[in-house]
């Protein structure tokens, strides 16, 4: 059936692995009517967990699209996976909805997934709702879970619904009325609720306090709604995915409360590039234009490709012609699907708040803005500031004639997953994902896909070099030949940028000395010096080049010289300037057993780290902190496998460069022979 607007509701389930999200979807949709049965996690018919490689690890690996009804309300929920190595998965997923729905579990508390998924939803705009899932289990700890996610996340998380004896639940907002629970009393956990949501609306708090007046559920839907968009209020909501319990309340909340597409707070989309770009209204009105963004792209093997897309504004129908980004090349979407896991239901159009699958347009790319109209070409998503990924494997086809093949495949893992990163710049390529784990899905994904083998080894560590002082360069390219000559000259001063600097080429010549049209060309060249490295081999940043000075001849003078020059320059100031190589040191942050905190401690010790924290996570589980330098990791989760006796797992993110140490520096000096220069 159509749907409005109004009607629609967006949700993502988050948090961490093992908490129970697939089942609880999976209890959604049987709740709703949308499954004839409840799919198991162990026997893999769960909707949402489709793919062969989640069936095979029993945990989400990318985000699942999946949608019932319910009241007459259409809702889209996205299935999201918990492992750290899939996070950008995750945060790509958040940008459709308006509402992150947190998962924790009633035993462990909240973790440092659903730590960092608060985190991300309040900065985002999200409304949040955390459910605890697991409530009839044995170790099941409601009350102290319950004040753990008041210290972590504020005293705005308040239960809709309380756990009772036995592992059943009772309503304390709509039908305030039970027995005894194993929290506060039902009357209390209403009366606070109440008290928190008419905070919101001044008028209503009013006739509540000073009139003594009851609020119904009624009365309290918009400023409730208030309250989400503000983070005035966290609901909390108790569920046991396993059998049942409290879905129906989960259900009537997310109908009945939850915002729809038009009440959440406005997308943040900006207009123009850069520094230039201002925020622009995009208002969920199905007259205006078609605005629509990709946050997924999937390989389907009976349709292709498909891009996942949330419209925003307009309506999208099949059929009708569309732009995507600045392309002036229309496509056509000549077939919508609304996506049931791997199943495809095709609809004719889609309203704003609507989440579609548009298959077979290579146009489409992850973050891709989507739009009928010319003077929507700039419109483009805030951009999600997604961590880098810093593991790295080095691959390569095992048979030479399969390379293209191995090429294409990279493209494709690439294209998925918004944090997956290739690297061509050495003599390797490198696919850079956060973990062991990532990379060996991407990997078996490779080659289950293009049927090559693939032979991958450890990679280079991508080092960097930069200057400590200032320095001035000089060279004169001179080259006689039997015909025309060669002649460029230049002078330039280095200075150095602070940590992230990037590059800066300054033009500070005066009087024509170098002929402006030839400035392209020295700054080709400084750039090429910079690629090559000057010290041991590797790229150069954090450097300001200011070009002041140099010559030229009116018939010699050609753009080969000056980029000769340039080069030889940047690399004579480079010598005088103190340079140094830098390392990659990242952030890593190890879940593990609370038994292994001291062997875990130990062992990054001996890997030139530095604990950074130890964040108890419940009683028998923690997060070990600390910044390693990643040549020490090469061997890291083995040996993280070997001291948790299987069950600790870690997650990277860079976090800066630092000097080597000076033998280290000494040792990549000795071993890098400079490129000739072929342009003298």
């Amino acid at each position: 059936m159509d749907h409005t607007t109004a009607e629609i509701r967006n949700l993502a389930l988050v948090g961490d692995a093992g908490v129970g999200k697939t089942l609880l979807a999976e209890a959604l949709l049987f709740a709703a009517g949308a499954t004839r049965q409840k799919g198991s996690v162990a026997r893999g018919t769960t909707v949402t967990d489709f793919d062969p490689q989640e069936k095979k690890l029993q945990h989400s690996l990318d985000a699942a699209l999946c949608h019932l009804e319910r009241e007459g309300k259409l809702v889209h929920l996205a299935d999201t996976p918990g492992y750290p190595d899939f996070i950008g998965r995750t945060l790509a997923a958040l940008e459709a909805v308006e509402t992150a729905v947190v998962v924790v579990s009633a035993v462990h508390g909240p973790g440092p997934m659903a730590r960092r998924m608060m985190e991300f939803a309040k900065g985002r705009g999200l409304c949040r709702v955390v459910v605890v899932n697991g409530i009839d289990r044995r170790d099941a700890r409601v009350v102290e879970v319950l004040a753990e996610l008041r210290d972590a996340f504020g005293r705005e998380c308040l239960p809709l619904n309380l756990p009772t004896e036995g592992g059943g639940v009772v309503d304390c907002f709509f039908q305030p009325s039970g027995g005894p629970t194993l929290l506060s009393s039902v009357e209390d956990s209403h009366r606070e609720i109440v008290e928190q949501v008419i905070e919101v609306d001044e008028a209503l708090m009013a006739r509540y306090l000073e009139q003594g007046q009851e609020v119904s559920p009624d009365q309290l839907h918009d400023p409730f709604e208030k309250a989400l968009r503000e983070g005035h209020l966290v609901p909390v909501c108790f569920v046991s995915a396993e059998t049942g319990a409290g879905v129906d309340e989960l259900l009537r909340a997310i109908v009945r409360l939850l915002p729809n597409p038009s009440e959440g707070n406005p997308p943040p989309f900006l207009k123009g590039e850069g520094a230039a770009a201002v925020p622009v209204e995009v208002a969920p009105d199905a007259t205006r234009h078609v605005l629509a963004h990709v946050f997924k792209i999937a390989s389907d093997p009976f349709v292709g490709k498909l891009g996942y897309l949330r419209v925003h504004q307009g309506t999208l129908r099949a059929g009708a012609p569309l732009f995507v980004g600045d392309a002036k090349k229309p496509i056509k979407a000549t077939r919508l699907y609304r996506m049931q896991g791997k199943e495809h239901v095709e609809v004719l159009q889609a309203v704003p708040g609507d989440i579609v699958a548009v298959p077979k347009i290579d146009e489409l790319a992850f973050d891709a803005v989507v739009h009928d109209s010319h003077d929507e070409d700039h419109h483009h998503l805030q951009s999600v500031n997604l961590p880098e990924p810093m593991v790295g494997i080095a691959i390569e086809a095992a048979v030479r004639a399969d390379e293209q093949k191995v090429a294409d495949a990279l493209h494709r893992v690439v294209a998925e997953d918004p944090c997956v990163r290739i690297d061509h710049s050495g003599r390797e390529t490198v696919l850079y994902g956060f973990g062991d784990l990532h990379l060996r899905v991407l990997l078996e994904r490779m080659t289950e896909r293009s049927g090559v083998t693939l032979a991958t080894h450890a990679p280079t560590i991508p080092y960097r070099e930069t200057i400590t002082g200032r320095a001035d360069g000089h060279h004169r390219h001179r080259k006689q030949t039997g015909g025309a000559g060669q002649f460029g000259e230049v002078f330039l001063r280095i200075e150095p940028l602070g940590r992230g600097g990037g590059f800066e080429f300054v033009d500070e010549v005066v009087g024509g000395t170098i002929p402006s049209h030839f400035l392209p060309a020295v700054e080709k060249g400084v750039r090429r010096a910079m690629a090559e490295g000057a010290l041991a081999g590797y790229p150069i940043g954090d450097v300001r080049v200011i070009v002041y000075d140099g010559k030229s001849h009116s018939v010699d003078s050609k753009e080969v010289a000056f980029i000769a020059a340039g080069r030889r320059a940047m690399l004579d100031a480079v010598a005088k300037a103190g340079p140094i190589v830098l390392e990659p040191v990242v952030q890593i942050d190890n879940t593990i057993p609370t038994a292994a905190i001291g062997g875990v401690t130990s062992e990054l010790s001996t890997r030139r780290g530095r604990i950074t924290g130890n964040q108890q996570l419940g009683a028998d589980r923690a997060v070990v902190s600390a910044v390693v330098p990643l040549s020490e990791l090469v061997d890291y989760a083995s040996r993280l496998k070997s001291l948790t006796g299987g069950e600790g797992s870690y997650a990277t993110e860079l976090s800066s460069y630092e000097p080597v140490p000076p033998r280290r520096q000494q040792e990549l000096a000795q071993a890098f022979r400079p490129a000739a220069d072929d342009d003298d």
